[in-house]
């Protein structure tokens, strides 16, 4: 059997489960992409990625959908990633993938003139403490308030994600000394209005703007994500809400078929960008199903 698209999932979100709506979620989503391929003629199956059964040569492309259980096995999954790429084309392409998966990328859209938060990246082995960094993140980057986020630059689901103030500093130290010599991280200043108002998932296929959700942190949480009990809600975007995400789609090395644009109003009111999601992003089509139908006519009229 050929295929003309693998709709990328893991192991453990094949199926639904009564009792998890998680489960439902990711299964109905992957379904509603599916049979929207469908629909346009084209020959679609979902597969774990790791399925040590399936010949990736058998199909013309694979879509990331959700592959989220890649960082607890970053090698296994890169080694993967390295061997498919060999006789398949993805979605979106690979060298967009490995660009994406290191947030240094904030970087590049920061050149491109795409507004980020202030950030320092501390690369991997650096010998600076926090607490020096920190002192220089003022001076250098006009750093301001007493509350700082330290997070890896390849990260998912809020990993090794800490706030901390700068007086207590000092109890972090052991901590950062311990990752910094894995992996590199950033030190950005606490957007206090993420948690105030929430933070705004732009949904943009192709170029196409379709749907929009606000995700809200739960009372005394800083992290937006579900895991740590935030909550989405519908969004109507604002005109310049939605010239942002497309300024920052097209920022990118190449337009991606697909992106989460993930912004918000930061400390200068300023709209500010959070995240470009162009992986293996949640994307809410339960929430607007038609844009499911949007996804796959540009991969039809782009791809075939």
């Amino acid at each position: 059997m050929i295929y003309d698209i693998v709709v990328l999932s893991a192991p453990g979100y094949l199926l639904a489960k009564e009792d998890s709506i998680l489960l439902q979620n990711v299964v109905r989503e992957d379904q509603l992409v599916t049979n929207a391929l469908g629909k346009e003629g084209l020959n679609v199956v979902r597969k774990s990625w790791d399925d040590p059964d399936f010949d990736w040569s058998t199909t013309k492309f694979a879509l990331f959908r959700s592959t989220w259980d890649y960082i607890h096995r970053v090698t296994e999954f890169e080694d993967w990633l390295e061997n498919a790429s060999t006789k398949t084309q993805f979605i979106n392409r690979k060298s967009l993938i490995y660009w994406n998966l290191d947030k240094h990328y904030l970087q590049d859209l920061k050149t491109e003139g795409v507004h980020i938060p202030k950030t320092v990246f501390i690369e991997k082995g650096t010998n600076s403490s926090l607490g020096n960094i920190w002192e220089l993140a003022k001076r250098s980057h006009g750093f301001q308030g007493s509350t700082l986020i330290l997070k890896p630059c390849i990260s998912g689901g809020a990993r090794h994600t800490y706030k901390i103030e700068s007086k207590t500093i000092h109890e972090y130290e052991e901590v950062f000394t311990s990752l910094i010599k894995n992996e590199a991280m950033m030190l950005q200043e606490f957007q206090k209005n993420i948690v105030a108002k929430g933070e705004i998932s732009l949904m943009v296929f192709n170029g196409e703007y379709t749907h929009a959700v606000l995700k809200v942190a739960k009372p005394g949480d800083f992290r937006v994500q579900d895991d740590f009990g935030g909550s989405v809600h519908e969004y109507h975007p604002s005109e310049a809400e939605i010239q942002f995400a497309l300024k920052t789609v097209h920022a990118a090395p190449e337009l991606p078929m697909y992106a989460r644009v993930d912004i918000f109003q930061d400390n200068y009111d300023q709209l500010a960008l959070a995240e470009l999601e162009i992986f293996e992003p949640e994307l809410w089509f339960r929430n607007n199903p038609d844009a499911a139908a949007v996804l796959a006519k540009h991969i039809k009229n782009k791809l075939f």
